[in-house]
């Protein structure tokens, strides 16, 4: 039997509320399958770590998280006590030292879900959204100067690599063929001449090597409009750091709701674990209310098994969500009253119900 080790780490906020339904679907298919086993281990960091710690992880975080086969994120953060370049900060040092360069965040509108776009449904939304995520305008480059004065000034860098580029195009591109053959590339060279010259310039050249995938560009002002106007059109788009965060964003409402909008940090080599996670933030209004939806965190966790090599037990939990949302189970944010446990219900007992 197959066994994978796997890092939990629920975080802040609803974080540890998807994640605990999350988990109990993996578990649940585990046991229906009986063709492998998760060996979980559980992190305690975040918000109350740093209260009975002063830091959000400890300093030897990545060491303890480099053995494992994947990490399964729930949500971080709780700006009114702590800042959010804080709790956010291990999340990028763990995107980056385990060179998770490729952000892959689908958006789908499932049937029985409606989108916020009048006259649309699923046929028209099923875009995968690939984020370069080591680099561009998140990295820690730049500073403060004549701080304090009124002469201040601030400068953050950003960089850009050919290497970086070219990966997570290939990246792209690659999926393309395993889906509609369309890759729409995020630039903005019109303005950023150096950075996104270099994006475009790369694009052309590998180009001829996927004759069979139609490549374009768009700059990611209009491809915005367009993900509005006309969804239809998109199949995988490949975006800078930045530009992949609000496109993702943007994605998941047009998918149905933040809710249902699942992500992952990959490492394609498998050099270094990934990191699975939704999309959504720890939603500090409505934590401990147990009304948060865990869908999101449940199709990150099937993409998680997807990663894996698991692609039948992926697509069993997908499956149990699409029957659960046709059959009408419905959180708050969907319109409907369900809690998140009896979300989790809803999913499990279709999981059973295809056994």
């Amino acid at each position: 039997m197959r066994e994978f080790a796997i890092a939990v780490y629920p975080g802040d906020g609803i974080g540890p509320e998807v994640t605990e339904q999350a988990v109990r679907v993996l578990r649940e298919v585990e046991r229906l399958r009986g063709e492998f086993r998760f060996r979980m281990t559980e992190f305690d960091w975040g918000l109350r770590h740093f209260h009975a710690n002063g830091s959000v992880v400890p300093s030897d975080f990545l060491d303890r998280l480099r053995g494992f086969d994947a990490i399964l994120l729930g949500a971080v953060g709780w700006p009114a006590t702590l800042p959010d370049h804080l709790t956010l900060e291990p999340l990028v040092r763990i995107r980056q030292a385990f060179d998770q360069y490729a952000c892959v965040r689908p958006a789908r509108l499932y049937p029985g879900v409606r989108s916020l776009l009048a006259d649309r449904g699923p046929s028209d939304i099923d875009m995968l959204v690939i984020r370069e995520n080591t680099e561009g305008e998140y990295v820690d480059n730049g500073g403060f100067f004549r701080r304090g004065t009124p002469d201040e000034f601030a400068v953050q860098t950003a960089v850009h690599t050919r290497r970086g580029v070219e990966r997570i195009l290939r990246y792209g591109l690659d999926r393309a063929r395993r889906r509609r053959r369309k890759l729409t590339m995020a630039t903005k060279s019109n303005a950023q001449r150096y950075a996104y010259l270099l994006w475009d310039e790369t694009l052309e050249r590998l180009a001829p090597e996927y004759a069979d995938v139609r490549v374009e560009r768009q700059h990611c002002d209009a491809l915005i409009m367009n993900f509005v106007r006309s969804p239809q059109q998109f199949d995988v788009v490949v975006a800078s750091n930045l530009f992949g965060d609000l496109l993702t964003d943007l994605g998941g409402i047009l998918g149905g709701g933040l809710g249902l909008a699942p992500s992952c940090n990959v490492n394609p080599e498998r050099t270094f674990p990934s990191m699975f996670e939704p999309v959504h933030g720890s939603a500090p209004d409505i934590a401990g209310q147990h009304i948060a939806n865990p869908v999101a965190a449940i199709l990150s966790a099937a993409m998680m098994l997807d990663h894996l090599g698991l692609d039948a037990a992926a697509a069993q939990v997908r499956s149990a969500v699409e029957r659960a949302l046709v059959n009408g189970a419905r959180t708050r944010d969907l319109g409907g009253l369900l809690a998140t446990d009896a979300m989790g219900d809803a999913i499990v007992q279709q999981l059973q119900r295809a056994d």
